[in-house]
């Protein structure tokens, strides 16, 4: 495929100045999610309410870590993270707060395993927060990469369910029921809770470690909220360095066209905005936000050159 070069800078806010992170776009949708998941995953694993994309992670590892090297995702849902870290040779640790996800990402490394992938995983159930100082006794100083994405609400993305002429029924788009989850939470206890996963995560990164951090725009009665933006400030708050943030598209690409992958009810949500005269779009990419640790004069030495390959 050819490749295109993108101009344009992403700007954020370090502490004191305006921080220029380069622009990479990642053609991560040129397969449904589906066919992404294809034998690797138990059927469960669809019920999550905000899976990651294999094709995200993948990328992710392929560019950011060495076989070998030990993944950490201490909000990992049902283990997409770890799936693909032991399937490219990656030993992957996960922390996951609800018991459902977690035995389903247990059955996940266990149909890993069979299918001979060569790294090891475990996943660990808890709060990341408490979680990780007992990691950090174990693996400290050994993680490559930290790949992980914060929740965006307690009802998310979720499945269709339309029986003949019915009305059409959303499930499995929600988590838990627990008020102490952070998908329960308001948007700025969220950030807070995301910030302290991120700062107690320190200690397990090696020097110079990665952090991928994927997370998306979302609308609140028809308001766009830059969830990227504030995610990037909670991961710059924990103690991290940003270095760039990238464009993780959820539409194919096809003879420089995209193909949309929207679900039935982004595409309603977006119709009954326009119909209220909101000039909405549906949302058709993830951002990728990368950030190392204790960077000093090298940050440059982990970014990929901005081009669409």
């Amino acid at each position: 495929m050819s490749t295109h070069h993108i101009p344009q800078q992403a700007l954020t806010r370090g502490s004191d100045a305006l921080v220029e992170l380069p622009v990479t776009v990642w053609p991560t949708a040129q397969q449904a999610p589906r066919t992404q998941r294809g034998t690797r995953y138990i059927a469960e694993s669809t019920a999550h309410p905000a899976k990651m994309l294999p094709a995200i992670v993948r990328h992710a590892i392929d560019t950011f870590t060495a076989p070998g090297d030990l993944v950490l995702d201490p909000m990992c849902g049902v283990g997409t993270t770890l799936v693909e870290a032991v399937h490219k040779g990656r030993d992957a640790l996960g922390i996951e707060y609800e018991n459902r996800w977690a035995n389903v990402t247990e059955a996940n490394l266990t149909l890993a395993a069979l299918q001979e992938a060569t790294g090891q995983g475990e996943v660990h159930v808890g709060d990341a927060r408490q979680v990780l100082p007992d990691l950090a006794d174990r693996h400290a100083g050994r993680v490559g990469l930290l790949m992980t994405s914060p929740p965006y609400g307690a009802s998310v993305h979720g499945q269709v369910h339309a029986p003949g002429h019915r009305p059409v029924r959303k499930h499995d788009n929600r988590y838990g029921r627990d008020r102490a989850n952070l998908a329960h939470r308001s948007l700025p206890m969220l950030l807070r809770g995301f910030t302290d996963i991120l700062r107690r995560a320190l200690p397990l990164l090696r020097p110079g470690g990665v952090v991928a951090i994927t997370t998306r725009p979302f609308r609140v009665d028809g308001r766009l909220i830059d969830f990227p933006s504030l995610t990037l400030d909670a991961a710059i708050n924990a103690g991290l360095d940003p270095v760039q943030r990238c464009v993780g598209l959820l539409a194919g690409l096809r003879d420089g066209k995209l193909v949309p992958r929207s679900s039935f009810f982004q595409l309603d949500y977006v119709r009954k905005l326009r119909d209220r005269g909101v000039p909405a779009w549906v949302i058709a990419h993830e951002d990728i936000l990368v950030l190392r640790v204790g960077l000093g004069s090298g940050t440059r030495s982990v970014v990929e050159r901005p081009t669409v390959t």
